[in-house]
């Protein structure tokens, strides 16, 4: 079969501002387009949408990843397909691809198959630049603090307390601590520094929560950049860099349109990681797309532990958004990996690993529907080595949760492959006479560390939660400082349930060590950073760069 990028650019996608006019009834006058099959909304007229009624909003997770892949996206974008096909008008709303891992290890983040939003290169590459800004914004902060210490440092700031690190929209482990301003007086004061990665840049964060330019200007101003000697914050605010910021992401925070195989819009903005940020798409994308269409599949990063906990417990509780459904995605040979196969064994029939690995979709299913009290479906990604004995223990083993298992094919059939899926979601949806009250994990009020034990308790199965005495001590200093009432965001590896990657299945009984505390005042949430999680990821031995290239043709191949 051919490879994902074969299938993008056999597509036939139809001019943006034809498929936003018919599609969705957008004028002309309100796209600011990227070419021929991308454009921006106008934020006029995103904020016109305000007083129109909401569709129904679904949320596809997934379980634990792991190196089999699961494919999110591709049932994000899939469903969505389906739907339309089925008589419902359907938006997709995702998050941009970051560079790191389209040139590391992971991949892109337009899907796969027959199952993709296009133009698949320019979406898995530059785009329209919003990443782009989103790093200028970040360093111009950065340089402006060096240059205010090198000036007199009239705010007397502490440069052995500065927190704000540098960014780049790759992964590169030689940036994650340096020293900079060498080189004498005229460059400024040497001190130790480093660099994140984009998406998990506060900005980032502060971009995707916003709702207007004013809301991110004033986030923007509330990041803290540092202390004094005195040990005070210094925020962006002091060094009037949230002007400057502001304007840098000024076209940045507009929306970008594009469109699936299937000629159906899909809405692409923001992209924060799910295992060291909050994981989801931009508030202003979502809250348009609800305005426009009867249903809007979006997606939270990686497992349900991580994003689908931070979607709910960050980005619904700031919004005021609720999932109407939620579609767990599962592969059988992902299951098998969490019973204990390798890789290079998971396309063989094996019943028992199957069965100890279906661990960790129940955790998953639980979670969802009885910490959250949210409906779900469980939707297989269908592969060509499945066995339909496989299949039956997987619906076995699931019945008394009561959750639907359905087995979709959008990969290989694109939206009707995943029919069945949106017909049960469908169901779900329109079948309830009542929409139950969505469940947070922990009380806005409740102290920062009670916050993240109850998510170690209830969301990972842990026995709880401990830290250093100095990482105690930070905590308790940012309540004192008024920022106790702040969702958690964990940062911790994707890979488990437990801060171990090698912990497969659904370990219980851990405990979750907070080895470091971050402000993110802009983004107004807690980030804990737990186990060996780096905020600055690094390519494998082989990375997916080696691969990608201008065939003589001039189009690019080996992009997946």
């Amino acid at each position: 079969m051919a490879s994902d990028i074969e299938i993008a650019q056999q597509a036939r996608p139809r001019r943006i501002t034809e498929l936003a006019r018919d599609r969705l009834g957008i004028a002309d006058d309100h796209l600011e387009p990227y070419g021929h099959y991308k454009a921006k909304l106008s934020l006029e007229y995103v904020d016109s949408l305000k007083d129109r009624p909401d569709g129904k909003l679904v949320l596809v997770t997934a379980i634990s990843p792991t190196p089999a892949g699961e494919g999110k996206t591709t049932t994000t974008v899939g469903l969505g397909d389906a739907l339309n096909r089925i008589g419902k008008k359907a938006i997709v709303c995702l998050r941009e691809p970051s560079l790191g891992p389209v040139f590391g290890m992971k991949g892109g983040a337009a899907g796969g198959g027959y199952a993709q939003v296009v133009p698949m290169e320019d979406i898995n590459l530059h785009f329209t630049g919003d990443f782009g800004a989103i790093a200028l914004a970040n360093n111009l902060l950065a340089a402006m603090i060096d240059n205010h210490i090198h000036h007199g440092n009239e705010l007397d700031i502490d440069v052995r307390r500065i927190s704000w690190k540098r960014v780049v929209d790759m992964n590169d482990r030689a940036l994650r601590e340096i020293t900079v301003s060498l080189g004498g007086p005229a460059n400024g004061y040497p001190r130790q520094d480093g660099f994140d990665i984009v998406v998990a840049s506060e900005v980032m964060a502060i971009f995707c929560l916003a709702d207007s330019l004013a809301d991110l200007k004033q986030r923007l101003g509330n990041i803290v950049v540092g202390y004094t000697r005195a040990q005070k914050p210094v925020t962006a605010r002091e060094l009037k860099a949230d002007g400057a910021m502001t304007v840098l992401l000024k076209d940045a925070l507009k929306p970008n349109l594009v469109q699936t195989l299937e000629n159906n819009p899909a809405i692409l903005h923001g992209g924060p990681f799910a295992n060291i940020a909050h994981g989801c798409n931009s508030v202003i994308a979502t809250r348009a797309s609800l305005k426009l269409a009867d249903y809007v599949v979006t997606e939270a990063g990686f497992g349900a532990d991580l994003g689908a906990e931070k979607f709910i417990d960050i980005k619904c509780r700031k919004a005021g958004l609720r999932p109407d459904a939620v579609v767990i995605v599962a592969t059988l040979r992902a299951l098998k990996y969490h019973g204990g196969v390798e890789v290079k064994e998971l396309n063989r029939e094996d019943l028992k690993a199957l069965e100890r690995g279906i661990v960790n979709l129940e955790r998953h299913v639980r979670n969802i529907r009885e910490q959250f009290n949210l409906p779900c479906v469980v939707s297989v990604n269908h592969f060509t080595f499945d066995t339909d004995a496989e299949h039956a223990l997987l619906r076995e083993k699931m019945a008394p949760l009561g959750v639907p298992v359905i087995v979709a094919r959008h990969w290989a059939e694109g939206g009707k492959g995943a029919e069945e899926v949106a017909r049960a979601v469908v169901g779900i949806v329109e079948g309830a006479a009542d929409k139950p009250a969505m469940r947070f994990t922990y009380e806005e009020s409740a102290p920062l560390l009670d916050k993240i034990g109850a998510i170690a308790r209830k969301i990972y199965g842990a026995a709880g939660v401990t830290c250093a005495a100095k990482v105690a001590r930070q905590i308790r200093a940012l309540e004192d400082a008024g920022y106790g009432h702040y969702p958690v965001c964990v940062a911790k590896t994707q890979y488990s349930f437990s801060t171990d990657p090698t912990a497969r299945g659904a370990p219980s009984g851990h405990t979750i060590d907070i080895r470091e505390v971050r402000l993110a005042a802009g983004a107004q949430f807690i980030v804990m950073v737990c186990g060996d999680i780096m905020t600055m990821p690094g390519l494998p031995k082989v990375p997916s760069a080696e691969k990608i290239d201008l065939g003589a043709d001039g189009k690019v191949v080996g992009l997946f």
